[in-house]
Parts: C-alpha cells; structure tokens; sequence
C-alpha cells in the first residue's frame, strides 16, 4: 500500500526523526491523521486519498514505527508525553498558524485524546475525530466508577471488557510479544486480518510490522498501568469531539464511552456495524463523517446533528431505495434522509426520482441523487451496481421497494401479464439483492436489505382473490427473503421482509412502512407482518 502522490519530509524531535507525509493543498484546512497499534500511517491510504481533494491531509509514522525513527532506549520512550511532543512538532511543521482536526483510531486515538485534553496544546487543534481508541484517563475513571459503585450491570461490562483487553496483559510480558511479532505472528498477521476483521488483501500492512509491532508494545508498558491507576482528574476535551463507535469490534466494548459527555461536552456521536480496522474496512463512510464533521467545525459549528432518531446509526451511510419515486419507495428514502444517510433514489421515472432527492436533501441527508433504472432490465441494473460502487462505496443499506400491482382474477390474467409482474415484483428484487448484495458479501462488513412483501403473503385474505399474481410475486419476495437471511447471516448481512398493505389502508400508511423499514434495520429483523385492516380483510 502507498500514498500515491504524498510529499514527505522529515520532522525533528527529541532526538528521533518522524516521516511525515502530505497530501492535498497546504492552504485548505488541515487534517493529521494518526495510526494505532501495530500499523504505520499507511493504514490510512485510502481515506487519506479521498480527503484529499477537500483538504490538506497530513499523516506520520509514530516514533519507532514505519519510516521513523525510535527512541533509545526502548523504555519509557513511548510516554503519552513524548508523542504529544512528537505531535506539536509535526504541527508547527506542516501548519504553524492554523489548528489541525485529528482523527486518530486505535492508539492514534489514544495519543489523540492526550492532545485535546492537555493545556499545552490548546488553540493547536480545532476538532478530534476519534476511532476504537479511549482515553486511558477516562478509562480509569470508568473503572474506578464500576468498582466504587458496583452493581449486576457494571460488574459485567468490567468483566466484559476485561476480556477483550486479552492482548493488553500479553504486551505487557517481557520478551515474548517481541519474539511473537517478529517470528510466526508478524508473518500471518495479514491473513489473521483478512480473516477475522475482512481487511482487504494487498500490500497491508507495511513490511516493517515486526519492527513495528515490537517497537509499539512500549506504547501499552510505558502507559497503561500507570494512567489507569492513577488518572488525571482534568482531562476535559478542548475541543469538538466525534466519536465513531465500531458496533463489531473485538477489543472495545461500546458501553466503554457511556460517560463521555462528562469529558467532551461538544460531542458528537456515530457508531458503524464494522470490525476494528475501519480505516481499511469503511474508508468511505469515514471519509463522510470526517468530511462533515471538519467542515462543520470549520464554519462554526461545535456539533454535527440531524433531527432523525436514528442519526447516529445511519449518519453518513449509503442507502439505496428502488422504487423511490413515490408511496412507499419515497417515505423510506426520506425516512433514511432524515438519519442522515447518503440516499440514492432509483426510480423508473426520472421525474419522480430527481424529487425524492431532492426532498431527501432537504429533510436532512448528507448527500441524496437519483438513478433512472428499469429494476427488471438486468443489464442496467448491474451497470448501476458498477458505477455506484466506483462513485459511492459499496451500499450499507439496500431497500427493494419497486413493484407493480394487477388485479383480476387468475383465469383473467394472460401469461403475458404474469411475465410483465414477476419481471418488476419477484426479478427485480432478485436482481438488485444479488448485485449489491454480492457487493455487500465481498467488503466483508456487513450490511443489511430489506424487500416489500404483502400481509397477504404469509396469511391469504378474501382480498387475495382479486389479486392472485401480486400475491403470488409478493409471497416468492417473502419466501426469497428467508432464504438470503438464512444464507447471508454468516456474512453479517441481515436481510428483512416487510410485509404491508395497500400504501393508502388506515394500518399501513406510507410513512408508517417506512418506519417499519428503518426499524427493521436497527433491529435486524427478519420478517415484519401486521394485519390489513378490517374493512380489507373482510371485503
């Protein structure tokens, strides 16, 4: 992996050498990106290439990592003191008279959060983006409140966490971790991530990981134990704060930040269904919050808020609603819209596509366009996988809802009536579950779809006699939909059926199934059924 087209230079500092690289213009605001533990800056390359174009992006390998240079000796060389010094030179080298927005993940953003706590670097930073790393002051305070006050629940989450900070006490032993990483382990370290957290293959991480990991195990010996046992009772953040919580990740659990309002009163909370590596796993949804997050603050704003319930789940996320053009199809997006997701409305009918963007830009989403596609035409439809894919990512949250309706009786209908329906109602959820949904399995971060069924398609009514082929392709729907959650679950992808009445029926209003739509994603779900309404049941 590299960082095609980066300036480097070297930075100075406390008898060390930090490598330094730089992309974008150095006049447009600045963003220093930090790497944890056992990466090298490199591990930011791909949301590294895409702020560029908005911003002057700024990473370093940390002390003893990468292409810098390490301390001797070894021991206590790594203090959260001295790579904070570290920072400031890297700051006042790349942007003497403007703060920086860092975004750290891992024990970048334990480092991090030492900056934006400590007076020294005040005015020196102006936001903190902060990923699967805690301050290891506030982590003190969240154990001490455990053991002060125990009860059932926090005696849990501390035995919860203390499990998943295995590797912690091993770093701590001597010797060994170094003898691990420079032998068996540093060479299967990129199968292990390709593994377990979906890493993508390639040149990740950097050839000097063995060295690098031996040099980082001094990060955890020379400041765990001492700051979790006695840590500072100030460290207040300075600065705008977003938190992006991993729901999937392995080494923190999320009820670790239930506190953190206390210490960064101008929070701004995220979480992401993705494992511990997100800058390598989700580099676009990253480069979105970012992106609002600094320009945000840049223009004044302390907060990045959106008035949906569901904003800090879907903030940010692409989703993709067929059938967007109205009833249903445009309650969801606007639904979505309104979390603050990316939407993209596809629809038929460009007209009506191009206004449920529209109105999706306007309740509040980060980035709403639309696509006219014949979801049956299966050619377009895979051209429309590819270019979104390229332009977009790959999508978090697709949402079938295109379909067509046909009464009659069955001994009415032509078989080129039933071809006509099931092309639109059955073929088109088929096709669009397969092309993003095999793009959603090929990330490896899960992800989630969900296809309108009918009430009638799990319970026939007296209704069902007048509409035998719509039910027929609604039942297939349902029936399709059990069998890719059974099929999908492994991935991590959920996959729900939503099962509604008529769009105007007094139970099943639009907006009602749209919300039955988001909730089904919230809670994963696997069929949504309610009743018609009386009147319909008994016609």
């Amino acid at each position: 992996m590299t960082l095609a087209g980066a300036r480097e230079r070297r930075v100075r500092t406390g008898g060390i050498e930090l490598c330094v690289a730089e992309l974008g213009a150095p006049e447009r605001p600045t963003v220093v990106l930090v790497h944890g533990y056992p990466d090298s800056k490199e591990v930011w390359s791909e949301v590294a290439a895409r702020l560029a174009d908005r911003f002057h992006v700024v990473l370093y390998d940390v002390r003893g990592h990468g292409r810098s240079t390490a301390p001797r000796p070894l021991r206590g060389g790594f203090t959260l003191e001295k790579l904070t010094d570290d920072f400031l030179a890297v700051v006042d080298a790349v942007s003497p008279d403007r703060p920086v927005h860092v975004v750290g993940h891992d024990w970048g953003s334990v480092q991090s959060w030492e900056f934006v706590t400590v007076r020294r670097t005040e005015g020196r930073v102006a936001s903190f983006t902060s990923l699967s790393g805690p301050s290891l002051d506030h982590f003190g305070h969240w154990i001490a409140g455990r053991l002060r006050r125990p009860t059932p629940r926090r005696a849990a989450q501390l035995l919860g966490q203390g499990a998943r900070s295995w590797y912690v006490y091993l770093l701590h032993t001597p010797v060994l971790p170094e003898l691990a990483w420079r032998g068996p382990l540093g060479k299967r370290w990129p199968a292990l991530l390709e593994r377990f957290e979906k890493v993508p293959g390639g040149d990740h991480p950097a050839p000097s990981l063995p060295t690098d990991a031996a040099h980082g195990a001094w990060l955890y010996r020379d400041n765990v134990r001492a700051r979790l046992r006695r840590p500072r009772q100030d460290p207040y953040a300075h600065v705008p704060v977003q938190l992006i919580t991993p729901l999937g990740d392995a080494f923190l659990s999320p009820q670790l930040y239930d506190e953190l309002e206390r210490w960064a009163p101008r929070l701004t909370r995220r979480t992401l269904p993705a494992g511990h590596w997100t800058p390598r796993t989700r580099p676009d949804q990253l480069t979105a919050w970012v992106t609002e997050f600094v320009t945000a603050v840049e223009g004044g704003r302390s907060e990045v808020t959106t008035g949906g319930r569901h904003a800090d789940r879907f903030g940010g996320q692409l989703v993709v609603v067929t059938g967007a053009g109205d009833g249903v199809g445009r309650a969801t997006a606007l639904a979505f819209a309104e979390a603050g997701a990316r939407v993209m409305a596809v629809d038929r009918d460009a007209e009506s596509a191009a206004r449920t963007a529209e109105l999706a830009r306007l309740m509040g989403a980060s980035a709403a366009w639309a696509e006219t596609v014949d979801v049956s035409d299966e050619r377009a439809m895979e051209k429309l996988a590819e270019r979104t894919a390229a332009a977009h990512g790959v999508v978090d949250v697709l949402v079938n809802t295109a379909g067509v309706g046909l009464s009659g009786s069955f001994l009415d209908t032509t078989a080129e009536d039933w071809r006509r329906l099931l092309d639109v109602n059955l073929f088109g959820v088929i096709h669009s579950c397969r092309l993003f949904g095999g793009q959603m399995a090929e990330r490896g971060q899960g992800g989630h779809i969900v296809n309108i069924a009918a009430t009638a398609s799990h319970r026939p009514t007296r209704a069902s006699r007048a509409l035998p082929a719509y039910i027929t392709s609604k039942t297939a729907v349902l029936t399709l939909s059990e069998c890719l959650r059974a099929e999908l679950a492994d991935r991590g992808i959920g996959v729900s059926a939503v099962c509604h009445g008529p769009d105007r029926s007094a139970n099943w209003a639009p907006e009602k199934v749209a919300q039955a739509v988001v909730e089904a994603v919230t809670d994963n779900k696997g069929v949504v059924r309610r009743r018609w309404p009386k009147r319909v049941r008994n016609r």
